[in-house]
């Protein structure tokens, strides 16, 4: 997957988590979770536009973790909303913990890839 594919693929999560909260049951306890979430499925495609400009390994790397973080931190907070039994769109519901749970694998992999090839060069 290239970084273009990847940036629109982060991109569309941050959506379509969107799209789900719009339709999500309303509370204010649901409210909270809600924002939770909505602001960490809109970090990780912002933090990811920003690896992609990384000026260097260290740099890349270090703004790959924030994103791994905010991804599997999505993943958290829709596996919450299921395991609370919040009223929503389940088949939705569903379809966002598989992809955070792609995105989280795919950013972690990531990582341990670069520190592999810095533990190479030194």
């Amino acid at each position: 997957m290239t970084k273009e594919e990847l940036k629109k693929r982060t991109k569309l999560f941050a959506v379509n988590v969107f799209k789900f909260l719009m339709a999500i049951e309303k509370s204010k306890a649901v409210d909270v979770v809600s924002y939770q979430l909505f602001k960490s499925s809109s970090s990780v495609a912002a933090n990811y536009r920003a690896v992609c400009r990384g000026k260097s390994d260290a740099d890349f790397l270090n703004k790959l973790k924030i994103v791994d973080e905010e991804s599997d931190e999505s993943l958290f907070w829709l596996e919450f909303i299921k395991d609370l039994d919040i009223e929503c769109d389940r088949i939705e519901l569903e379809k966002l913990i598989k992809e955070a749970d792609e995105l989280t694998a795919i950013f972690s992999a990531g990582i341990r890839t670069i520190k592999e090839r810095n533990n190479k060069k030194q």
